[in-house]
């Protein structure tokens, strides 16, 4: 939803991790698999930005189209949209294909692209689901078509599974994470896993600035020389929209030679987190 930066800003915190590592290699010295390890969390975290940015748009267009659907024109309230629509930006073009208990919706970024939040993304995102006001789950199904994130080349056909109401009554999204992602020099990684999105404060208040979100799940990243990175939420990120940062929450990491735990606090809205490593060592990141 609104401020995809959380994770743009996570993004960069774990480039400042890799050269962290780096230098407290035991020579001092930049090894070749030091370097290989940092280039390939930087990219991992890459990754995390095109997973957030695409759920945030799918969602919005989601909400937005069920928030009118149903209605007469005549009746549609511009308060109907206005939380959901601001953040889809009018270089979108929004397709709608509106049958009896069914809805396609395609989001064309155009072949020139779309700047989102310094981001261009071109191509378009193609989603479909079966349309019942009284399901408690709503599975969205997604492709991407010639589909670039910053000139890199993604391929996914996905799906986000909408729950009503969760098991603390609160509107819960599940992520399917597998995508294939390919740089412009031809490198190229998986990711396949599951993100949770609770929905834990402000929905169905009509005033977007309360929404707040905590998001859990585990995903592996695998790269096509083999080196694979784990990592497992194991406290809720907690996502507050006015934040450009998790406020709170922390992730495991383990990579080729290292692991620890990242941790974003206890609920300051600041640019202050930790990297603890498995030794004990606790590193401070500062995110930029």
């Amino acid at each position: 939803m609104k401020n995809f930066n959380a994770f743009k800003k996570a993004a960069l915190s774990f480039a400042v991790l890799g050269l962290v590592f780096t230098s407290c290699s035991d020579d001092n010295e930049t090894t070749e698999s030091e370097v290989q390890d940092t280039i390939e969390v930087q990219r991992s975290a890459e990754i995390d930005q095109i997973d957030t940015v695409l759920g945030d748009l799918i969602i919005n267009a989601y909400e937005e189209q069920e928030q009118t659907a149903g209605k007469p024109t005549s009746t549609i309230d511009e308060r109907d949209t206005i939380a959901y629509a601001k953040d889809i930006p009018d270089c979108v073009t929004i397709t709608v294909v509106a049958q009896q208990g069914y809805r396609q919706v395609t989001l064309d970024f155009g072949t020139e692209g779309c700047v989102i939040n310094e981001h261009l993304i071109q191509g378009q995102i193609v989603f479909d689901y079966t349309r019942d006001p009284e399901a408690q789950q709503i599975m969205i199904n997604y492709n991407l078509v010639d589909f670039y994130f910053d000139a890199k080349n993604v391929i996914a056909s996905r799906s986000i599974l909408r729950e009503l109401s969760n098991e603390n009554g609160n509107p819960q999204f599940t992520h399917d994470l597998s995508v294939t992602v390919i740089w412009p020099n031809g490198v190229q990684a998986s990711r396949e896993g599951t993100r949770v999105r609770e929905w834990v404060e402000g929905f169905g208040s009509g005033v977007f600035s309360d929404n707040v979100f905590e998001i859990t799940g585990n995903w592996t990243a695998t790269f096509v020389n083999g080196n694979t990175h784990t990592y497992e939420v194991i406290v809720p990120l907690r996502r507050e929209v006015t934040c450009a940062y998790f406020v709170s929450g922390s992730f495991d990491v383990q990579r080729t030679n290292f692991g620890g735990i990242f941790d974003f606090g206890n609920g300051d809205c600041d640019n202050q987190a930790t990297f603890t490593f498995n030794n004990g060592t606790e590193i401070p990141i500062t995110l930029n």
